[in-house]
């Protein structure tokens, strides 16, 4: 069946799709961007999870026994743990995993008092971890987290157990890139060259690339659009946004399909390799609604294709070529409301990986995503992609609009959490937002990304709580001052500690986004930078926080000028696909990937109350020195606030 480009724009429709994978609990923001936007501007616009639809359908009681006939052929010395465990126990599984399911997505709750009796779902190699937690008189290993109460949070984290033991048996016996994360992350991820995807899409399918096909054919014959977006945020979502494609283009030829989104528009700048357009009509970057506007014009007649507006196409000699006529982006404050309409808002699943409160808002509840504001007003520090769209063009929009968009996405999704997903949410507009928001009495909770800057007082603190702010997020990167100065963060440690116990102190959450690896960062760097998140912790500053190590891309400033951090950059592969990483030389010599996994051991113990007053040196396998930090510096920095 071939679908035909139509000539108005009131059939013209477009289904924009979430490939797998992003995340559970709720739905990546891009197409509900994207469909309010159209649906602004007169489009057929509708919109389809199938990131969600293919865990469902692999997570049923007809979803496992195809998982477990492909455990039947694998023979026993193959068998992982987590498989072994799932064969003994295939019978259970198939028992609980529906109601399994409805009770993580809050349709089924007194489940919990089974859950919690542990004689209910079966255990996999997933509950070891709970072995850390027993007491020493063998009590509740829970208890100390959830106490005597608690009891649905506590099935949750047990439910979670449950659902990450499957996802080890889909990667040991069905598929060995999966995750429900960064499914076949290795493929995309700053991979020059196209043929490690080009021979997966050629490999026979997999089961899970079965079921995929299935519902992207299900989505085609229940929407019959003419247009298909795909919006790639990560690489752990880019192969099987090509499985979509490759279905569509078997079965719908006539169908136009665009690729875009972040991943697009951090790594496939360069884009050269005109394979991908076997899959793709349209690779378009940066923020999607202009580009998608002269895509439609073009489809519908009244656009020629060199009038397209950055975006790939493959020419008639079979080349790549990039064509971008200038013309100015929609002004973010005409871009619309986001609409949830079409994703199925009751079937997101919260989970509770990480019995942090602050870390568990990434995976527990569904939060409808909005953005304050277009792009960083900062765009200055060296780590960042400072060049590209996404953070270089700063746009905002009034409190006004802002609060009109809250209270439209309340009356629709009727959910009244919001996840601010800004690079870093400018605090003059937060102010007034806040202001607005309380002057209406909306109601709503929210948290997102800031800077830790001193404009965040005591005082605006406190009306961002009174707004309904529950936590907030931001970088305090490698918590050494001469290092944050080199990467112009414009924060200092004594800073960030007096911002961040401000909004502690507000009853606001706080989680830092930690870094380790930064040029020039020595092993003595790393111990202090240790010592300093310990003292945050340890004085209520802060209460979660990830270190990530650094990675060097070719758009930031140490990519585009790495003499002035002085490292040497190594040279890129040749490739005509993606580019993004690059690796470089430091001349410090130090064993990052050592210091890594003892930073996160560390926080990880941090985040549950455990060894903020040991020495940070016991956290090392190996001998470092002595930290040069005061164990009271934080203290001190404290009572100098004001």
């Amino acid at each position: 069946m071939s679908a035909a480009a139509p000539s108005k724009l009131s059939s013209q429709r477009v289904l924009s799709v979430i490939p797998p994978m992003t995340q559970l609990n709720t739905p990546y923001p891009s197409t509900a961007y994207l469909t309010g936007f159209l649906r602004s501007r007169g489009v057929d616009a509708v919109q389809e999870d199938l990131a969600l639809a293919l865990v469902l359908r692999l997570l049923s009681p007809e979803g496992l026994r195809a998982v477990a006939d492909n455990v039947d052929t694998l023979p026993p010395k193959k068998q992982s743990p987590a498989v072994q465990s799932f064969a003994a126990q295939k019978d259970r599984y198939l028992a609980t995993i529906g109601p399994a399911i409805a009770f993580l997505q809050g349709r089924d709750s007194t489940l919990a008092h089974r859950i919690v009796g542990r004689h209910y779902l079966p255990e996999g190699p997933r509950f070891a971890t709970l072995d850390v937690y027993v007491d020493d008189e063998g009590g509740d290993p829970l208890g100390w987290a959830f106490g005597a109460l608690g009891l649905h949070d506590k099935a949750k984290h047990l439910a979670t157990l449950y659902l990450n033991d499957l996802a080890d048996v889909l990667r040991d016996a069905v598929d060995e890139r999966f995750e429900f994360v960064r499914y076949a992350e290795s493929l995309a991820g700053s991979q020059p060259t196209f043929d490690p995807l080009a021979d997966a899409l050629a490999a026979p399918p997999t089961l899970v690339d079965d079921l995929l096909a299935q519902l992207t054919l299900e989505a085609m014959e229940r929407h019959q659009p003419q247009v298909v977006l795909l919006s790639v945020p990560f690489p752990g979502s880019v192969y099987a946004a090509f499985r979509i494609a490759q279905t569509i283009k078997a079965r719908y030829p006539g169908v136009a399909l665009l690729l875009g989104g972040g991943f697009v528009n951090t790594e496939l700048r360069e884009l050269a390799d005109p394979r991908v357009f076997d899959f793709f009509d349209y690779v378009t970057l940066d923020a999607g609604e202009r580009p998608l506007l002269a895509v439609l014009e073009h489809l519908r007649g009244e656009r020629g294709r060199q009038r397209l507006v950055r975006t790939f196409v493959r020419s008639d000699d079979g080349q790549v070529q990039y064509i971008n006529m200038m013309e100015a982006d929609i002004a973010f404050a005409e871009v619309g409301t986001p609409t949830w309409d079409g994703l199925p808002l009751d079937r997101y699943l919260s989970l509770l990986d990480m019995l942090n409160p602050m870390h568990r808002l990434w995976s527990d509840g569904r939060w409808n995503k909005l953005t304050v504001a277009h792009g960083c007003y900062w765009k200055k520090c060296s780590f960042c992609d400072v060049s590209l769209d996404y953070i270089s063009r700063y746009e905002g929009a009034s409190a006004e609009v802002l609060a009109d968009r809250i209270e439209q996405i309340v009356r629709e999704t009727g959910q009244t959490g919001f996840h601010f997903v800004d690079e870093a949410a400018p605090p003059k507009a937060l102010k007034a937002l806040a202001t607005e928001l309380i002057a209406r009495n909306a109601g709503i909770s929210w948290w997102g990304n800031v800077r830790f800057e001193k404009t965040f007082t005591p005082e605006l603190a406190e009306l961002l709580a009174d707004s309904g702010c529950i936590a907030i997020s931001g970088g305090l990167e490698v918590a050494s001052d001469r290092l944050l100065t080199l990467m112009k963060k414009g924060v200092s440690v004594d800073q960030v500690a007096r911002v961040t116990r401000a909004f502690t102190d507000a009853g606001i959450l706080v989680h830092a986004y930690l870094m380790y690896g930064f040029p020039t960062q020595t092993v003595q760097d790393t111990v202090d930078a240790l010592e300093y998140v310990r003292q945050l912790f340890a004085n209520g500053c802060i209460q979660s926080g990830f270190f990530h190590r650094f990675a060097c891309t070719v758009h930031s400033p140490v990519g585009q000028n790495p003499e002035e951090y002085g490292v040497t950059l190594a040279p890129l592969p040749p490739g005509a696909f993606a580019k993004n990483d690059v690796a470089f030389i430091d001349p410090t010599g130090v064993d990052h990937d050592a210091l890594g996994s003892a930073l996160k051991k560390a926080i990880y113990n941090y985040m549950h109350g455990i060894g903020l007053e040991e020495d940070v040196r016991t956290w090392f396998p190996f001998k470092v020195p002595k930290t040069t930090v005061r164990r009271d510096r934080i203290e001190r920095a404290l009572r100098e606030r004001g």
